[in-house]
């Protein structure tokens, strides 16, 4: 009967009506919306047992060097060496991403790292490696990963829409924390059991799981948006394929070149906390080794935290990143003159969020901003950036630690980050509320002139 059919089928009240699209405004903003699609759950899964191999091999491959030459100098050589390909060639490993079939180079670049750890370890069996042999296998190691890099981080951005790649990066983070915790925590013992040769042989079989995981991923495209290479589609067929056209995009973006200003003040002034918390804690705050691996065990929490809270942004802007990098400039400042251990941890764990959240930021601006075809290359630009102020700030910080001591150099390094980008942004807002004036051709920019935000 009608009037059964009615009654059967009740109106829902209006808290109930609006339930769904109360969950799905949930689901866009939760930290691990990227984990719905299957090629991220895969992706995610295979990168944790890449990076926790890694990890416990560059951990073992320290104390190798050490028992080789008995010297730490030959120890940061050694690291030196595989980080050097980067800033010379990673632009043109970039351009080989962009040219060649996405899934085809990371499934053959992990195949060669590999090939790499399994060499490394029969020599290491067979007790063949002198300190030439691994200077030559860490420089081979620095100049594959200049492809394997941005070539994983694109393939990565590929399975999840653009909405959710604040989302992949943020897992991402975590993947690559978690990884550092059990690789590291697997080295000694790995080695105390099965000898230093598993380790490199734990992490060249962990190098071949993600390369046979690689041909089942399936790129997730949005509506619209231009298809990145992939096995079918090589972007051998886009014209222009070449290192320079990077370079002038990434000099002629006024974003990428304020990306590329606040990582260098940031870079050189903070962040290097490894290096002036310990100097702080073990010095004017009168701790020990004890403390300090208290501090660094609160700065993985807070890179943690960091990571989850950066999952949840949606669309991240050079702005956010700026405002984020002076914050964390002012809690460096803070964190300088606290007065004791306690003060500090209770700092620290809001610096490590802050930073974590602004790498996110940053990343998302900096692989989603390009156009789909240069993306390698100015992931490879910014790699070639990123290797000189990890290479160059540690000692340029060292120096400022020397002349003024470490509670200086975090207040007054803390100081300069976050003012710099103040007057950053107010020459922005200045320049913005000015009367139109014909800007310079090409978009050239200063610092303050780089501080766009995203549209």
């Amino acid at each position: 009967m009608p009037s059964t059919a009615v009654s059967a089928a009740p109106a829902f009240p209006p808290a109930q009506a609006s339930r769904p699209a109360q969950t799905s405004a949930n689901a866009s903003r939760s930290p691990w919306r990227s984990l719905r699609h299957p090629g991220m759950r895969w992706w995610s899964a295979a990168n944790f047992l890449s990076n926790a191999g890694t990890w416990m091999q560059l951990t073992v491959q320290n104390l190798l060097v050490l028992h080789i030459t008995g010297s730490a100098a030959a120890t940061g050589l050694s690291v030196s060496v595989q980080a050097a390909p980067a800033l010379f060639i990673s632009v043109f490993g970039g351009a080989a991403v962009d040219r060649w079939p996405r899934r085809t180079t990371v499934a053959v670049s992990q195949a060669l790292l590999g090939a790499v750890a399994f060499t490394t370890a029969l020599l290491v069996a067979l007790d063949r490696l002198d300190m030439t042999g691994l200077l030559l296998l860490a420089a081979v190691t620095g100049v594959i990963a200049t492809v394997d890099g941005p070539a994983c981080a694109l393939l990565g951005n590929d399975l999840v829409p653009a909405e959710d790649l604040p989302s992949a990066i943020g897992v991402g983070a975590l993947v690559h924390s978690a990884g550092r915790l059990v690789g590291t925590a697997l080295a000694g013992v790995t080695v105390g059991f099965l000898g230093t040769a598993s380790a490199y042989l734990a992490n060249g079989v962990s190098f071949l799981l993600v390369a046979s995981v690689v041909p089942f991923l399936r790129p997730v495209r949005d509506a619209g948006a231009p298809a990145s290479p992939t096995l079918s589609e090589p972007a051998a067929q886009e014209p222009a394929l070449t290192v320079r056209e990077g370079l002038a995009f990434f000099a002629r973006r006024p974003r990428l070149v304020a990306l590329a200003c606040v990582s260098a003040v940031s870079s050189v002034f903070g962040r290097n906390y490894g290096l002036t918390l310990a100097v702080l804690v073990t010095g004017p705050l009168a701790g020990g080794a004890g403390a300090f691996g208290t501090v660094s065990a609160v700065l993985a929490a807070g890179g943690i935290v960091g990571a989850v809270l950066g999952g949840r942004l949606r669309r991240p802007s050079v702005r956010l990143v700026g405002l984020l990098a002076a914050v964390g400039g002012v809690l460096q400042a803070v964190a300088g003159l606290s007065p004791s251990l306690l003060v500090l941890l209770v700092l620290v764990l809001p610096m490590a969020a802050v930073e974590s959240v602004s790498d996110t930021a940053m990343t998302s601006v900096l692989q989603t901003d390009p156009p789909a075809h240069l993306r390698g290359r100015v992931l490879g630009v910014w790699n070639s950036i990123g290797t000189v102020w990890s290479l160059g700030g540690p000692p340029l910080l060292g120096l400022l630690m020397q002349t003024a001591g470490a509670r200086g150099a975090l207040v007054g390094g803390g100081l300069f980050v976050a003012g710099s980008i103040a007057a950053g942004f107010a020459v922005r807002v200045r320049r913005t509320s000015a009367p139109v004036a014909i800007r310079p051709p090409h978009g050239d920019a200063t610092l303050p002139e780089a501080l766009e935000t995203a549209a």
